[in-house]
């Protein structure tokens, strides 16, 4: 005998003690699946047989079962159950989560269960107890399927225990193995004309093989396949047109179908219920009448049959999509019962009506959280647009609008205008009006984020790293740093991350040499390594739109009174602040980056609108400002004017007869020191009194409309912005390349001279990169650069006397593991911001990356590596 089950199913064993329920269980179900109400009395008194701590137990028992069926784990029961009390409140579990309740009774005779019961120590209470589990169970048998069990096996003997065997089955609205390429169509309504015409727009051709009543199936030659989302009848001229189509191409397999509110109302009346004949619903009562006689009958029975047998909404391509005619909230989808039904014919209502007589609809997509992107219909709008992972492809062809199509998983919209309309809307909605703004509904929506996103311990699914990990108290340190300094989230689309430094050298007088980094890129495979001129600058994010109206058609920034005279870019450091408080700097410099970029025919190239670049501002001190500009050199010049002096006493002191030689030369040599910190720093710090003075030198091109350029190499980034460089006059500064073979020692050799050259001519250094922009070793994706700093330039970072061999043995003790797990993680979060923007996620889920690389930010890893 097979009993099949659902794969997500509520099973309660039901049987006396003593009928194998436990053996049952054990045999044809993992351990985990199995809540026992003895383990559990176990787990509260430590005694599984103590009837004192029942109520306890089975506390216990409900909590579990219901934390597992709000995460769809398959759940068994073992317990008598054979009281209706006992069963109430797992049938009420089995409803607040859309689960299908099975109920497996071992229904053994009394002898059986007595005969076990004798063998067991612990099974001590008299013959009574069997008997009356066995009266209580038996008198439940006929209302099992009254009280809501969706399925009843019953087993009568232990033959039959022995023989049976559990099959695992798929709801029916699980399709997660249908992957598609599917193209989802919006509410038809009746409007034939209109459909073939979309149909034919995709692609789709006739299928002579296969039809319905003399209306033949559409296939597509790719082997896509159409997808109704619902109210294929009522309002429109030929609503049996539409049926027969429909049907013709789900029974031939080239479209699926969900059911519709009209298409659920037309199948209540066919079947003599009791429904309200409006909303269109007469015309297709009129064209069924219009039928012959001796075919209406068998017509209607199958239209009903067809329609009822449509399952309420589907879960498709590994969990990625979700197709419901009124949609579909997270906590619903891929679950059974009869609200998960209502909610996907008529969505939800707030139990209020509007002015026009109709109910006023909660916005369910405005919360969803869900990753499976929702696709659906059943309110017409005037156009279909992402909200939230959601879109609603209902476009009201019947109305005068338009039939929609999805094209999944490209994501692409194709429409059909309507040829006339055929039916007046209850509540307009093709001249909505509109807050004066061009901002999409999501736009407008994230115009307000919401601190529950972004609070306590949180878990990042990224690309590149299954998972970066938040913690709580990272959280709240961005949190503050987020709310008070950041610019607009809107533009924080990405930040950079951290850069990890070389490994220590061991040569003499160096912290840090090209020769590690060589060797960092050669034992992880990667045989090509770019070095490109470090600057000395600070790294800066440069958004940059065409236009005031591109950025607030593609960032949701809002424009000016005018309409035209609002943000059309930002300039942001690594931390997310903006790089200038005066914004007519800002202004001039994004001014000069999109002059050179409309000399260099960069739009039209990318075909964009707008671009992400990371870049080094040059100098230092234009970040520090000039309050930081005037310190350092106060403090310098000081410096330089006391050592002389102290030097003079010295000598003085000497002269008098004094051992003081050893002293003189070490502050001689200090002095040395001093004067080359000075030097170092010098090249960090000029005047900055315009945007004349400022110097960009980008060295990424990261995303523009559609893409982000990951897949092309460091190559292609400095080829790509030396076009751009030399179209930006003296503002856009170059950087220095070479692409070295790791594994020709004369290409390493004269690279390294190179950087041995640049350095000691003040240079800061260089960094090396993998050839791809994401390089992978065996063990997953390695360090996308590392810095490799000249001797001079770390005598700022570490001090003027640094190349001491003292100093220089305790500097090489820094321990670089854990800079180096957070410039992974950061680099994994970053790409995952800016991917999530070009794909148009909600700015929650596009924020929750940047705010997640300044939360890592705030672990204490030296700054100085």
């Amino acid at each position: 005998m097979t009993i099949q089950i659902p794969e997500f199913a509520f099973v309660v064993l039901i049987g006396p003690s003593g009928s194998g329920k436990s053996t049952f269980a054990a045999r044809h179900f993992r351990p985990t699946e199995v809540l026992s109400s003895d383990y559990c009395r176990a787990l509260v008194s430590d005694d599984e047989n103590s009837m004192d701590a029942s109520q306890d137990a089975f506390d216990v028992l409900h909590y579990v079962a219901a934390k597992r069926l709000a995460r769809k784990r398959l759940t068994v029961v073992d317990a008598t159950n054979v009281q209706a009390f006992a069963r109430k409140g797992l049938l009420k579990l089995a409803k607040q989560y859309h689960v299908l309740p099975v109920a497996i009774v071992l229904n053994l005779p009394e002898a059986v269960c007595q005969a076990r019961n004798e063998t067991r120590a612990d099974r001590n209470f008299g013959p009574h107890v069997v008997r009356n589990h066995l009266r209580d169970l038996r008198r439940s048998l006929r209302y099992l399927r009254k009280e809501g069990f969706r399925y009843v096996h019953v087993l009568t003997t232990p033959e039959e225990v022995d023989a049976v065997t559990i099959e695992r089955t798929r709801l029916w609205n699980d399709k997660r193995d249908a992957r598609g390429p599917f193209d989802l169509i919006g509410d038809v309504h009746g409007c034939r004309a209109e459909l073939d015409a979309l149909l034919a727009t995709l692609g789709y051709i006739e299928d002579p093989a296969h039809a319905f009543d003399g209306v033949p199936a559409l296939r597509h030659p790719e082997g896509r396949q159409a997808f109704f989302v619902g109210d294929l009848v009522d309002r429109g001229p030929d609503s049996l047109g539409v049926y027969r189509r429909v049907r013709a191409m789900v029974e031939a397999g080239t479209a699926l179908a969900v059911p519709g509110n009209h298409d659920d109302k037309l199948v209540r009346k066919l079947r003599g219920r009791k429904v309200k004949v409006a909303h269109g619903l007469q015309q297709t009562l009129d064209e069924i009448a219009a039928l012959p006689d001796e075919t209406r009958p068998a017509f209607e029975r199958g239209m009903a049959d067809f329609f009822s047998g449509l399952v309420s909404h589907y879960v498709l391509d590994e969990g990625r999509l979700v197709v419901a005619h009124a949609g579909m909230r997270e906590d619903l989808q891929g679950r059974t019962s009869r609200r998960v039904r209502d909610f996907a014919l008529y969505g939800e209502t707030t139990g209020e009506t509007d002015e026009f007589g109709l109910p006023v609809r909660h916005n369910w997509a405005a919360e969803y959280r869900g990753s499976a992107a929702v696709v659906y219909g059943h309110t017409p709008v005037p156009h279909a647009e992402w909200l939230n992972d959601t879109i609603n492809i209902d476009t009201g062809c019947v109305f005068g609008g338009q039939l929609t199509a999805l094209r999944w998983p490209e994501r692409e919209l194709v429409a059909v205008p309507a040829a006339e309309t055929y039916a007046e809307p209850a509540r307009p909605f093709l001249d909505t009006p509109t807050d004066g703004t061009d901002l999409t509904a999501q736009q407008l929506l994230d115009r307000d984020l919401d601190l529950a996103d972004v609070a306590g311990k949180q878990r990042i699914t990224t690309r590149l790293r299954p998972t970066v990990t938040i913690r709580e108290e990272q959280a709240t340190a961005a949190l503050e740093v987020m709310s008070r300094f950041a610019a607009d989230p809107r533009w924080l689309v990405y930040l950079p991350p951290t850069m990890s430094p070389v490994e220590t050298s061991q040569r003499e007088g160096y912290l840090e040499h090209p020769a590690e980094a060589f060797a960092y890129y050669r034992e992880r495979g990667q045989a090509t390594v770019v070095c490109e001129e470090k600057h000395m600058g600070s790294r800066a994010v440069v958004v940059v739109c065409r236009d005031a109206e591109a950025a607030a058609r593609r960032f949701g920034v809002d424009t000016g009174e005018d309409g035209a005279t609002g943000e059309d870019g930002i300039v942001y450091t690594r931390t997310g602040r903006r790089f200038f408080e005066d914004r007519t700097v800002e202004t001039a410099l994004l001014d000069r980056v999109r002059r050179a970029m409309d000399a260099a025919g960069f739009w039209d190239r990318f075909s964009t609108d707008w671009a992400v670049l990371d870049a080094e501002l040059m100098p230092w001190s234009a970040k520090a400002q000039a309050l930081l500009r005037q310190q350092y050199a106060a403090t310098g010049a000081a410096a330089r004017a006391a050592l002389p002096e102290v030097v003079d006493v010295l000598a003085q002191t000497n002269a008098t007869g004094l051992d003081v030689a050893d002293l003189l030369q070490q502050t001689r040599a200090r002095l040395t020191d001093a004067e080359r910190f000075a030097t170092a720093y010098r090249g960090y710090c000029w005047p900055v009194e315009s945007v004349d003075d400022l110097r960009l030198a980008p060295f990424h091109l990261l995303a523009t409309e559609g893409a982000v350029h990951v897949d092309q190499d460091h190559r292609w980034h400095m080829d790509t912005l030396a076009d751009l460089v030399a179209a930006g006059g003296e503002t856009l500064h170059p950087t220095a390349v070479r692409v070295v073979d790791v594994t020709d020692p004369e290409a390493v050799e004269a690279a390294t001279a190179w950087w041995v050259a640049m350095t000691e001519a003040g240079g800061e250094g260089m960094v090396v990169k993998p050839l791809d922009f994401i390089a992978r070793g065996k063990r997953g994706v390695i360090q996308p650069a590392v810095k490799c700093r000249g001797r001079e330039y770390l005598r700022i970072i570490y001090g003027p006397e640094y190349t001491r061999p003292e100093h220089l043995e305790r500097l090489r003790k820094r321990g670089l593991k854990r800079k180096r797990s957070l410039a992974l993680r950061e680099f994994a979060l970053g790409m995952e911001g800016l991917e999530r923007f070009v794909r148009r996620e909600p700015l929650r889920r596009v924020h929750a990356c940047a705010f997640g690389v300044l939360a890592l930010e705030s672990d204490p890893v030296d700054p100085r590596l």
